[in-house]
């Protein structure tokens, strides 16, 4: 079924690492925007298609009342056929939620919360220029569970500046410590033109084969206490994968609204410009397209193997693919310790794992002859 995700794009701050779409939060061009949601909701009611996820990313969705957040979702209800066991994510910054906001927030319908925790070392965390500490987190975890989530994620940033394997895997046990079922976790990415994008953080950060020790101390420490990686950067307690993420490297159709948001829809893949007055403005959503056909068999190899289920070389076959020159490719990979071969499946190792977009791209050139 239909994946709905919606983006909010406002901040209190601007983290420095950041370079998603998002601007300082203003009331007045909140509520415009709630509007501007709505209104394209609003544009597929004629449709009534079936749909079981909502996604509320960001920014940080968390600055929105429990009032917009239920009146966005009851125009999804209003438009969508949307099933009563939908999973519905909201993200929220620890610092920006209060025991009467989480309240309002499951009230509304929202039943799954994703913390940006990213780390429980407070140095860490000033230098990721958070607003939040160890202790807020904690209690945002106790606040929401309080209210009535059980279903709650957070996030944990792997090579931030001053961060050592040490300190990393103590905020993994915080989270684990108090029955987190979802992890994701996610390497430090510099981004070209953020504040980070200077020598000085440089110079702070782990080295690469560091961050490569980290991440794979992290994997074996989380299966360790009961998590699966079912995909590269995400863990969960078994049956507690991400509904609505398991969507996109499955090739499941997902629409997005709000300004940055993408979409893939009737094989066709989509977005919205990062111009949230433009947005505002504008009668209907624009569509920029992004991909009007995108290659099947790529899409399914980039995307499967994200996945600990992985890719099926009967799949392969099917989308016109040489699943044989992708087995024989894989095999090599099984002896050098990145991958593994079982039942017609092609699955990365956690080692694998952090060199995934070059085994990708060998395994398509050998479905496809190159």
């Amino acid at each position: 079924m239909l994946g709905i995700y919606i983006h909010v794009p406002f901040c209190l701050r601007k983290c420095p690492y950041c370079a998603f779409y998002s601007l300082v939060c203003s009331e007045s061009l909140k509520d415009e925007y709630v509007k501007a949601v709505a209104r394209n909701i609003r544009r597929y009611s004629s449709m009534r298609l079936p749909c079981d996820t909502v996604y509320f990313g960001g920014g940080t969705p968390s600055l929105l009342t429990p009032r917009d957040v239920n009146e966005v979702l009851e125009v999804v209800r209003s438009s969508f056929n949307l099933s009563p066991s939908s999973e519905i994510t909201m993200e929220a910054n620890p610092c920006s939620v209060t025991r009467d906001s989480l309240s309002g927030y499951y009230r509304a319908g929202v039943n799954r919360l994703s913390f940006g925790v990213q780390s429980f070392n407070d140095n860490e965390l000033r230098a990721l220029g958070r607003l939040h500490d160890a202790k807020t987190a904690l209690n945002a975890v106790d606040m929401a569970r309080n209210a009535g989530f059980e279903n709650i994620s957070c996030d944990l940033m792997i090579g931030t500046p001053y961060q050592t394997i040490d300190s990393l895997l103590n905020s993994c046990w915080q989270l684990t410590s108090i029955g987190i079922p979802h992890i994701s976790s996610y390497m430090l990415k510099i981004e070209d033109g953020t504040p980070y994008d200077c020598e000085e953080i440089r110079n702070s950060v782990a080295d690469e084969d560091t961050v490569c020790d980290m991440y794979l101390a992290l994997c074996d420490e989380l299966r360790t206490m009961g998590y699966e990686r079912y995909e590269i950067s995400n863990f969960s307690k078994p049956g507690l994968r991400s509904r609505h993420n398991v969507k996109y490297w499955t090739g499941e159709d997902y629409l997005g609204f709000g300004p940055s948001a993408h979409s893939f829809f009737q094989g066709k893949r989509f977005y919205a410009a990062s111009d949230l007055k433009a947005y505002i403005s504008s009668e209907a959503q624009p569509e920029l397209v992004e991909d009007a056909k995108p290659d099947q068999l790529e899409e399914y190899i980039m995307l499967s193997l994200r996945l600990s289920d992985g890719m099926s070389l009967e799949r392969v076959n099917k989308l016109g693919g040489n699943a044989y020159a992708v087995m024989k490719k894989a095999q090599q990979f099984v002896t050098a310790g990145f991958t593994t071969l079982t039942d017609n499946r092609v699955t990365l190792t956690d080692k694998g794992a952090l060199v995934s977009n070059s085994i990708i791209f060998e395994l398509y050139s050998a479905a496809i002859g190159e």
